[in-house]
């Protein structure tokens, strides 16, 4: 029997079912540790996200010299973190923003902060879209909390007048599909 696998059957599943586009994805709601939620007008300025993995560990059982190979617990590659690049607006609200949420989990003026376990009151809600862009697929990442905020770098002596991003580390526990 010949393989069914050939370049007419894979256009016409093409055809019939499309790919997936790297613009089809939204972040939809962000809540951090800290400080307020983002609003609309902040989150449309993120510029790279991704849609986070999940791996099941394995466990071992050795009997007579072979190992039976049987699933263990959900692990969530990444979760220590998750990268985040938004465009910087022109005011830095975005950067004073991140600042905010940094400085609410550390202070080390007086070595204080927020430095407790978060829990599912802060979280970055992720949309996976179809073309006319409604959700076919929402994930929520719980238990979101800073980690880091990148360097900016701007450029003045080449003065290109390119557009600046901002680039922060985000840490969460699991996340949840919600639809």
């Amino acid at each position: 029997m010949p393989v069914s696998q050939n370049i007419q059957n894979f256009y016409r599943a093409a055809a019939d079912r499309d790919f997936s586009r790297d613009f089809l994805f939204r972040v939809t709601q962000m809540q951090l540790q800290g400080v307020p939620a983002l609003t609309d007008d902040q989150l449309v300025y993120a510029k790279t996200a991704a849609l986070p993995g999940r791996a099941i560990s394995n466990v071992a059982v050795p009997f007579m010299g072979l190992n039976i190979n049987v699933p263990g617990g959900a692990t969530y590659p990444g979760s220590d973190g998750y990268a985040l690049t938004f465009y910087l607006d022109a005011n830095s609200d975005l950067r004073n923003y991140f600042e905010s949420a940094s400085r609410s989990l550390f202070n080390d003026t007086n070595s204080t902060g927020e430095y407790g376990t978060p829990d599912d009151d802060f979280f970055i809600q992720l949309a996976q879209l179809d073309k006319d862009l409604e959700p076919i697929a929402e994930y929520k990442l719980i238990g979101a909390s800073l980690r880091n905020i990148e360097n900016i770098s701007y450029s003045m002596a080449a003065g290109t007048g390119e557009t600046v991003e901002i680039s922060v580390t985000v840490a969460y526990h699991y996340y949840n599909k919600i639809r």
